[in-house]
């Protein structure tokens, strides 16, 4: 579980990221889920965009995708979701204490 002051350092590093995944009309689905998975783990930080033909809640959607991958939801702003997994094999961010 993440910190507020965590949670705003990671904001802090998403902020000038651009979206990898997109999440459209058809919702999750475990394919998405898997290359979630894999591209948490090499990059820690990613943001997942909620295309507008979604008719489905951002936040319902962060929780889920935040869930399914073992990963933290660090934000959701508007239709923008940002992830964090601390990688095994590439870690690169380092948390504020809590």
């Amino acid at each position: 579980m993440l910190t507020g002051k965590q949670k705003r350092h990671l904001r802090s590093l998403a902020h000038h990221l651009t979206p990898i995944f997109q999440v459209g009309k058809g919702g999750t689905n475990d394919h998405l889920i898997r290359h979630i998975e894999e591209a948490i783990e090499t990059r820690e930080l990613i943001k997942v965009s909620v295309l507008t033909n979604c008719s489905d809640d951002p936040r319902e959607i962060g929780a889920e995708l935040a869930e399914k991958s073992g990963a933290e939801l660090a934000q959701v702003i508007g239709k923008t979701i940002v992830l964090y997994k601390e990688s095994k094999d590439h870690k690169q961010i380092v948390l504020p204490r809590k």
